[in-house]
């Protein structure tokens, strides 16, 4: 069977996407789903999506990680996946669609660029000098002086696998402070087992475990990442962090086809 795709980015961080609103894609193809996100050998991508039919919402977001297995929520692939739906005329420019962690609603601003509203953040624990939250997947924060001296790959994996995250894992992010309201960030993503140019919900985790650390008190925070920057914005209560807002831009690669 023939399969058509399109290749989206979201500040560097790359998704293969498929219309399976008739369920045609079997949901186990894990070892084809790796090998497609392969870089050398397949499409190359950090994570694949299918878009498929909701009862509640515009379309559901079914994510794979590039390691071929369903993972939680991905922050710039549900942006990516939301510019693929209005390029498809599926949606205008706001909406909502359905994933793992719940329903999200989606706006497309005035420059094009894409706003996801996250899901509450109501715990957050201290691990040392770190938090740990989840932001629709689990991430581990850690503040540095010196992003660039940080061995992302190794320090990265060492907590990931380490207690008390262990076989389940965590994304680490390494986070410095640039300006008031400004944070440079590195990503070790889960499922990938490596450094992405960015991650959505780890921009989230950024953003708000450095207001919970005391290292901004504004509440518009700005994320660069290697692959681009994001914007994270938030309202707080309580300790409670809600009417979360990741956004960024997305842009469309190329299409193609593959038979399965």
């Amino acid at each position: 069977m023939n399969f058509h795709f399109d290749k989206y980015h979201g500040a560097g961080n790359d998704f293969i996407i498929i219309d399976d609103r008739d369920i045609l894609f079997p949901n186990n193809e894990h070892q084809f789903i790796k090998n497609l996100c392969d870089r050398h050998f397949g499409v190359g991508a950090d994570g694949f999506i299918l878009l498929r039919k909701s009862e509640v919402a515009d379309f559901k977001m079914i994510y794979y990680n590039s390691n071929g297995h369903p993972s939680s929520l991905c922050g710039n692939g549900s942006r990516c996946i939301f510019s693929f739906a209005q390029r498809h005329g599926i949606v205008g420019e706001t909406g909502s669609f359905e994933t793992s962690d719940g329903l999200h609603n989606v706006i497309s601003d005035s420059n094009g660029l894409i706003c996801i509203q996250m899901g509450d953040v109501t715990e957050i624990e201290e691990r040392g000098d770190a938090v740990f939250l989840d932001t629709g997947s689990p991430h581990h924060v850690s503040c540095v002086d010196a992003l660039e001296k940080i061995d992302v790959q190794q320090q990265g994996a060492n907590i990931r696998y380490g207690a008390p995250y262990n076989t389940v894992g965590s994304n680490v992010n390494f986070v410095q402070k640039t300006a008031p309201s400004s944070f440079k960030i590195r990503t070790y993503e889960r499922g990938v087992e490596g450094e992405t140019l960015s991650c959505g919900t780890g921009a989230v985790a950024a953003a708000i475990g450095a207001h919970y650390l005391g290292l901004t008190t504004l509440n518009e925070i700005n994320i660069h990442a290697m692959g681009g920057p994001l914007e994270v914005s938030f309202e707080t209560s309580f300790g409670h962090y809600k009417n979360i807002w990741l956004k960024g831009s997305t842009t469309f690669v190329f299409s193609g086809n593959f038979s399965l």
